[in-house]
């Protein structure tokens, strides 16, 4: 439901500046889209929301992409310098190439340049930041001093990583200065509280899905012909492909599986920098003809994918919420997940899902098999999966959260200044 704002608010005042460095950079990219999910969302509920992220080389500085509008800022010039957003996210391109760390400064002293000027040059009733470094800092940098109302998004990278002392403080800076901080799981409030365990005001509120299901399954009917061997099972993985997703385990669990369900055959959907070093784990395993890289998919052909599998697996070593577990959960296939992060709000073991421990291929290939030979334990886990994601997990659910809690956070700061000024 949309809030009631009464009335001495007025639309123009419904205005949002919505920091972020993960956004699609032209229509159709691969980036993941939740931002910008959130940001039509929010559109709907009536708020009017201008994005704001780093620009970087082929993308346009200003455009309108799905509804939303976005400005790109420059911080490295030429264009084909700004390496460190993107193509797998900021914390892996700095461990990818160190030498990123190095525009750092420009991409930090930029950003606040340009969240500066939009505050002072328009009339923003709120700054809502995604992620507390950078774009958290520089939002209490440019907002405070104008007594603008500022919510700091948490996602979990941002909280889990970084971790050395000195950034420890920038992080607490952002988490006691902001208005309000949002996260999305128990695992991301726990590792806020960690660091500012007086942080003022501390709201979970999950990243929701589209809770819309495939309106044909003639792509998923020929995604299962192409790739499912036999009699199965197909397994799908859809996600960033690096490391830390824990695609070689996967591989390797897929391995130990051949003896025992000889028609067992694995389809990885998505791309990233560590796809090369995992074809090679696959082709040295003798999996070529079972391991099947199909590279990045259109966003809402992704349940087509999954619907074509027989299991979802997701080995991640770390996972602030995982968004393709609710979209798995959805379109009705059972889930193996890691006992990680904020998976545990989604995965309650033996009844939304198999939870297995991280680094273990030998305990996904069990729950794999578990999961083939029991079939009332498969239906009861995308039953139930499927009915959690639809009354807990929508794409609306969580923008309305998220408009409440600005409503609410705007209406304090101006009783404030009203009480100030009067």
């Amino acid at each position: 439901m949309t809030p009631n704002f009464g009335s001495n608010r007025s639309s123009a005042q419904r205005k949002i500046l919505l920091v972020t460095s993960n956004f699609p950079r032209w229509a159709g990219d691969n980036t993941t889209p939740f931002v910008w999910h959130l940001a039509q969302d929010l559109q709907e509920l009536d708020w009017k929301v201008d994005v704001l992220a780093p620009h970087t080389k082929g993308t346009a500085t200003c455009e309108v992409i799905g509804g939303v509008r976005v400005e790109r800022f420059k911080y490295l010039w030429p264009a084909i310098l700004e390496t460190i957003c993107y193509q797998g996210g900021a914390l892996v391109n700095l461990r990818k190439k160190p030498s990123n760390r190095l525009k750092l400064p420009a991409l930090v002293a930029s950003e606040w340049f340009a969240v500066a000027r939009r505050l002072m040059d328009k009339k923003y009733s709120l700054l809502h930041s995604h992620w507390i470094l950078p774009q958290g800092f520089t939002g209490v940098l440019a907002a405070r001093p104008l007594g603008i109302p500022h919510v700091v998004t948490v996602h979990g990278s941002d909280i889990f990583a970084l971790r050395n002392s000195l950034l420890t403080i920038f992080k607490r800076f952002v988490l006691y200065q902001a208005d309000a901080v949002t996260v999305n799981s128990s695992a991301t409030e726990k590792a806020v509280i960690n660091i500012a365990p007086k942080v003022k005001e501390l709201h979970r509120i999950p990243m929701g899905i589209s809770t819309q299901l495939p309106t044909t399954s003639l792509l998923s009917d020929d995604l299962r012909k192409r790739y499912r061997r036999g009699q199965g099972p197909l397994i799908v993985f859809v996600g960033r492909v690096v490391k830390e997703k824990g695609i070689e385990d996967l591989i390797r669990a897929v391995a130990l599986l051949v003896p025992r369900l000889p028609d067992v055959s694995a389809l990885i959907v998505g791309e990233g920098q560590d796809r090369p070093a995992f074809e090679a784990v696959t082709k040295s395993l003798g999996l070529a003809d079972r391991v099947a890289f199909c590279g990045w998919i259109q966003p809402e052909i992704v349940p087509n994918y999954l619907s074509a599998g027989d299991i979802f697996v997701g080995p991640s070593w770390a996972e602030a919420q995982g968004l393709t577990f609710l979209e798995a959960m959805l379109v009705g296939i059972p889930i193996i997940a890691t006992r990680v992060g904020g998976i545990v709000d989604i995965i309650k073991h033996e009844e939304t899902g198999l939870l297995v421990n991280a680094h273990a291929p030998n305990e996904i290939a069990d729950a794999v098999e578990k999961i083939v030979r029991e079939s009332s334990l498969r239906q009861r886990l995308s039953t139930r999966g499927h009915q959690l994601v639809k009354r807990e997990f929508s794409r609306k659910s969580s923008a309305e959260a998220f408009s409440q809690l600005f409503t609410r956070v705007i209406e304090i700061k101006d009783r404030v200044v009203c009480k100030e000024e009067g």
